[in-house]
């Protein structure tokens, strides 16, 4: 029997009669085959996604859950994760937050009353610092359904420092070492001169403003920063007036660590008033901003990322190329490597415990390395902070898209578009995991058992 998401999130339901006849034609199947215990039959490992799936970033949501499914299916088709009693499949269990902290730490709740031993999350550095902190509550309360939190992208360095916990880890770089890359390549583009930093007004954003300050200064010092201003998280329905504000600075370049449809409005407002400026950001290669920006975006808009579909390597290449052929839609090939990265340390952690309890499965995390494809990563000990490669690339035509050409300098064709737009990206400057690594505050309190 194949597990699916929608078989463990209230999917159509059968009737009784008609429940027990598969029950009974099912349990026959297996007695007349003798399989072994391990079969298919055996409760799947529950992830449980706690995110938000309606609201203002709904697609960013329906994005992360299409990556984790890709990744758990990949498991799942080898057999699933090996433990001494069988093979387990795993499962993705839906829980919607609505992008909302309070809404999120109930659905935390949910989770924990099923019995849910890991809990996945990243979009929104609030709601993980609240989750943080309420698991480590929960953990201390119920030894016996303890539950791990593995962060996949919500990336406030707080998280893994001065608010670190031994159940907590992120398995995505963290903004000091996304804006240090960031920051290196604006350095070397001398055609910055005055900078606009925009951002969301929650912890990430403020980060990233501030990062953003300290990187010019210290590796730019000429650059003169024009505006530094924060707008309400998910609330902005016109981003015109703020695209007037940039546009009347003077402002040549605009710093953003803004997400989903808070970037989409953005570019589009600018490119509206036909602004033309650089743009460095965390996240202008996904959720519908490339093809917002369009051909205003060619050679000035940069993103980081830890890998990119035109980064190359063999092994990233064939998983990416797989993922592609899952998809319906080509609006929604936006794709995180690092999903793959995590499921599969998870995976890994799990058969090297050889079980899914927490403290166990954390101590096996603790210090692993992932080699092999799609890209090598390390979990650091000290304060679960995945050391990972990144990749600062610079939007341009696709090779196969209309008016497409060979990376200008490299002779590289940029073979593939991101989110059917027409548009790809191109790697700048590389970083590797071990030189992107940052020092850390973290002072670790860990449980004796």
């Amino acid at each position: 029997m194949k597990l699916t998401m929608e078989s463990l999130t209230g999917g159509p339901r059968r009737s009784v009669r008609a429940a027990l006849r598969a029950a009974l034609a099912a349990s026959m199947l297996c007695l007349a085959a003798s399989p072994p215990a391990h079969a298919q039959g055996a409760e799947p490992i529950r992830l449980g996604v706690i995110e938000g799936l309606t609201g203002a970033f709904a697609n960013a949501g329906e994005s992360v859950l299409r990556n984790l499914q890709f990744a758990v299916e990949r498991v799942n088709a080898r057999g699933g994760v090996r433990l001494p009693e069988g093979n387990r499949n795993l499962a993705l269990v839906r829980f919607d937050s609505k992008g909302q902290t309070e809404e999120a730490l109930v659905m935390l709740r949910a989770a924990t009353d099923r019995r849910v031993p890991f809990v996945l999350q990243g979009n929104s550095s609030a709601v993980a610092a609240a989750l943080s902190d309420a698991v480590s509550r929960h953990n201390e309360r119920e030894p016996g359904n303890r539950v791990l939190f593995l962060n996949y992208s919500a990336v406030d360095p707080v998280l893994t420092n001065e608010r670190c916990s031994f159940w907590h880890f992120r398995f995505d770089a963290n903004a000091e070492m996304r804006m240090s890359a960031l920051g290196d390549a604006l350095a070397a583009n001398r055609s910055v001169r005055r900078v606009y930093l925009l951002n969301q007004d929650y912890s990430f954003g403020r980060e990233v403003a501030r990062l953003a300050r300290l990187a010019i200064a210290a590796k730019r010092p000429d650059v003169e920063i024009v505006g530094d201003e924060l707008h309400p998280l998910g609330r902005i329905k016109d981003f015109l007036p703020y695209a007037a504000k940039i546009a009347q600075s003077g402002a040549d370049t605009v710093v953003t660590g803004n997400w989903g449809n808070d970037l989409t409005q953005l570019v589009r407002a600018i490119r509206e008033l036909g602004v033309a400026a650089n743009f460095y950001t965390f996240y202008g290669n996904s959720l519908g901003a490339p093809s917002a920006i369009g051909e205003a975006g060619v050679e000035r808009v940069r993103a980081v990322s830890e890998w990119h579909p035109n980064a190359g390597g063999a092994g990233a290449e064939q998983i990416y190329g797989e993922f592609r052929a899952t998809l319906k839609d080509a609006r929604d090939d936006y794709f995180n490597l690092r999903n793959v990265v995590m499921i599969e340390m998870l995976v890994a952690a799990v058969e090297a415990a050889g079980s899914t309890e927490a403290i166990a499965v954390a101590r096996a995390l603790e210090g692993r390395t992932h080699r092999g494809a799609p890209y090598e990563a390390t979990m650091r000990r000290d304060d679960h902070q995945l050391l990972t490669p990144l990749y600062v690339s610079v939007m341009t035509r696709a090779t196969n898209a209309p008016g497409g050409a060979r990376a200008p300098g490299a002779g590289v064709p940029v073979r593939h578009d991101v989110e059917g737009s027409g548009f790809g990206f191109r790697t700048e400057r590389s970083v590797t995991a071990g030189a992107n690594a940052q020092a850390h505050r973290c002072t670790m309190v860990r449980p004796e058992k």
